[in-house]
């Protein structure tokens, strides 16, 4: 918690001198110049973990639809219309709360986008395509942040996987609608398919100069970006 620290930020100091003095508090941070407003608010914003920042800065981004962005906003929020979020705000009872793939979990946001058999399996493939490694944690966050940074800390590098992160979420949570309302199901190798096709379109739409087609961006994206 925040506040904590706080607790140890004044010591009493006790004056042992034989001259009568009073005994004072010290403000430790700045024992000088003692306590200002000012200080106090710099000592709690150097407080708030990164991440907590970084994972919403990193849901806007120039060559991804805002609609997209949004939505990967309320993901991170825990704010989607999951069946665990809807049985909470009593619009679903308790009974229809099992995910639509079928694997007998709970439909909670980080089930259904990391931990599900069958759409958690989509993160490998996009990795196995884009031609890197890395371990799959059970925090959406923490998963947007590590996969960002999987292939590199190269600017362009993050924004291309970025820019993935947030096409594989907003795939994942379509064919999860057209599961739930179609019954339309789609294998997820497709998916991956649709992940590569959606990457060449966004990223053609924002720069005219990007003349790759989709053979050569189905074997190494990261070569046609300059970046292999």
């Amino acid at each position: 918690m925040y506040g904590e620290p706080q607790l140890i930020m004044f010591r009493k100091v006790i004056n042992n001198s034989k001259k009568m003095q009073p005994d004072s508090w010290v403000w430790l941070p700045d024992p000088s110049g003692g306590y200002t407003v000012r200080g106090a608010y710099s000592l709690l914003i150097s407080q708030v973990p990164p991440v907590a920042v970084d994972d919403l800065d990193l849901v806007w981004h120039k060559q991804v639809p805002l609609k997209v962005s949004v939505f990967a906003w309320r993901l991170l929020r825990d704010r989607l219309s999951t069946r665990t979020n809807l049985i909470a705000r009593r619009v679903l009872s308790s009974d229809m709360s099992l995910c639509v793939a079928g694997c007998g979990h709970p439909e909670s946001a980080r089930h259904l986008f990391l931990l599900c058999d069958t759409f958690g399996s989509l993160w490998h493939l996009v990795r196995d395509w884009i031609g890197c490694f890395g371990v799959d944690t059970n925090n959406i966050s923490a998963h947007f942040l590590q996969f960002t940074h999987l292939i590199g800390g190269g600017a362009a590098r993050r924004s291309f996987m970025q820019l993935i992160w947030l096409l594989c979420a907003w795939v994942v949570w379509n064919e999860r609608n057209n599961r739930m309302f179609n019954h339309v199901v789609t294998p997820i190798p497709c998916l991956l398919d649709k992940v590569k096709l959606l990457s060449l379109g966004w990223l053609k739409a924002k720069k005219a100069t990007f003349v790759f087609g989709t053979q050569q961006w189905w074997s190494s994206p990261l070569v046609c970006l300059g970046i292999g």
